[in-house]
């Protein structure tokens, strides 16, 4: 089967690639940079948001994974650059289209779950151009098939690489009110094989949430990680949020865009639980323990860079 992965050089699209190739799929990739591109797909120079490379990338593709997420500078215009909803919007249609003309019969596509925000109008902004992206896709080509999943834990995930470093660099975690949400944090290597599973399951036209076993708050996950880690964290728990001076405070021990914390942290007003739509089942995919995903996560991290007290 031809397939194409969008953002085949970022973290999930890297993960896919070699095992789509594993299985005998003919692999292309669509980057902006192809250097970037870290295996031996067939690989176009390509933008969603404008267009470029589009037509080429999608000829003769029987299914497309659409992994692109702009998160960063979210809210601001620098430079003349749209902001990242409407940067989402236009990169999904433009997409959408383009798959459209060329024929593909599935879209895959990989966003968040809305958890009980589902149908509220002040969700977050980020869960709500996720939601958006993923309707544009589905009904450009209805076969598609999206899953929905929270935190990804892997060692080039930046959401969980956030989490490592704040229990890395501070002394006493300071846990904002958001520690009390709960979640479903998901291992890497199990949504890399549902995602793989997705190009071919008997599942189109449907979105699926996914997720590990454990159920976790955000501040079990946090003392977890320390625990893994081997350090000691005592933990301070605060009575309010302050999600913007979090972020941004988030952001300079973790060295990460504040945008992007922002746009994380902006979502963390509940529970982020998936329903129960049996994903891994219908997938064939047999679940990691969140303990599990951690422990791999870090153990791949270490191989190219030290982590504290391990």
């Amino acid at each position: 089967m031809r397939i194409l992965v969008t953002g085949a050089s970022g973290f999930v699209g890297s993960l896919i690639v070699p095992r789509l190739l594993s299985e005998g799929h003919r692999v292309r990739g669509l980057a902006r940079d192809p250097a970037r591109v870290r295996s031996a797909a067939e690989v176009v120079r390509g933008d969603a948001l404008t267009g470029e490379g589009l037509a080429e990338a999608l000829d003769e593709v029987e299914v497309a994974y659409y992994l692109i997420h702009s998160m960063e500078r979210i809210g601001r215009a620098r430079n003349g650059a749209r902001p990242f909803q409407e940067r989402e919007r236009v990169a999904a249609e433009t997409f959408a289209a383009a798959a459209t003309a060329a024929g593909v019969r599935r879209i895959v596509y990989l966003g968040g779950l809305l958890g009980d925000c589902v149908n509220d109008s002040h969700r977050s902004r980020h869960l709500s151009s996720r939601e958006s992206v993923e309707r544009i896709l589905l009904t450009a080509v209805p076969d598609s098939v999206a899953l929905r999943a929270s935190i990804v834990v892997g060692a080039r995930s930046r959401s969980f690489r956030l989490l490592v470093r704040l229990v890395e660099r501070m002394r006493v975690l300071a846990l904002p009110a958001w520690r009390r949400f709960r979640t479903q944090p998901i291992d890497e290597r199990d949504i890399a094989e549902m995602l793989v599973a997705s190009a071919t399951a008997a599942i189109g036209g449907r979105s699926l949430d996914v997720g590990s076993p454990d159920v976790l708050s955000y501040g079990e996950m946090i003392e977890r990680i320390a625990d893994l880690m081997l350090v000691n964290r005592p933990s301070l728990g605060l009575g309010v949020s302050m999600t913007g001076v979090t972020a941004r405070v988030a952001a300079a021990i973790a060295h990460e865009d504040p945008e992007l914390v922002l746009a994380l942290m902006e979502s963390l007003s509940g529970d982020l639980l998936p329903a129960d739509d049996h994903a891994a089942e219908l997938l064939g995919v047999e679940l990691h323990s969140f303990d599990s995903a951690v422990e791999h996560a870090l153990g791949e991290w270490e191989e190219s860079e030290p982590l504290a007290a391990r």
